[in-house]
């Protein structure tokens, strides 16, 4: 039976994508909680013993530490033969997918919701660049979720695991009120909440908490 231990932070997307397809395939971890708040996967025993990246999060599958979530995604789907493509056109979906939220809304959120809800006195310029930017990729996404129930078709896939991280911690950290202003991504969200199994963010996440500003 294969042992998963997980490096996270409980307000990391991109931990919380890793912990729910763990849990959406029936597959238990070890949850490994991470200091992130104090910068110590900024230090050099921490990159050393854990990742030479300095990023969370660190998936250690039988003791080997595997880094970067979408890669992580794609071999999980493989191993447990969960959340996959179908086919050739569907793996074309997905790469296309998962390199697309990785570079905009991930990528964008994370640093945002960052800013505005775990720094003190945040740039107002920056956030507002950064809300330019989040805004576009969500009209983006809320177009493709309503034309199908999920991102690459009519079930669910790693894309859709992917592209909620962000977007089902609690709308006052990130200042989004997608029922209201996105009710396309808020039914997708619902349906991705409607699967066996499903947890939100910090209920698979325990730990210490980064103090919130807002």
């Amino acid at each position: 039976m294969t042992t998963y231990r997980l490096h996270y932070f409980p307000e990391s997307g991109n931990s919380y994508k890793l912990a729910l397809m763990l849990t959406l395939c029936g597959q238990r971890f070890e949850p490994v909680w991470t200091d992130f708040g104090s910068g110590v996967t900024r230090s050099a025993a921490w990159r050393a013993a854990v990742n030479p990246m300095g990023e969370i999060p660190v998936l250690e599958v039988d003791g080997t530490r595997l880094t970067q979530t979408a890669p992580i995604l794609l071999q999980l789907a493989e191993r447990h033969g969960r959340f996959g493509a179908a086919d050739p056109q569907e793996r074309f979906e997905v790469l296309r997918w998962l390199f697309w939220d990785n570079q905009k809304l991930s990528g964008f959120m994370a640093t945002y919701r960052y800013l505005r809800a775990f720094t003190r006195s945040p740039d107002p310029q920056v956030l507002a660049w950064l809300k330019r930017r989040i805004d576009d990729f969500l009209g983006i996404l809320g177009q493709a979720v309503a034309e199908r129930p999920f991102l690459v078709g009519s079930t669910p896939t790693i894309v859709d695991l992917s592209m909620c991280g962000y977007l089902l911690f609690p709308p006052e950290e990130a200042g989004y009120d997608l029922a209201r202003d996105h009710p396309a991504i808020a039914a997708w969200l619902q349906r991705i909440a409607a699967l066996p199994g499903w947890q939100p963010p910090y209920d698979l996440l325990p730990g210490k908490r980064l103090p919130r500003y807002v």
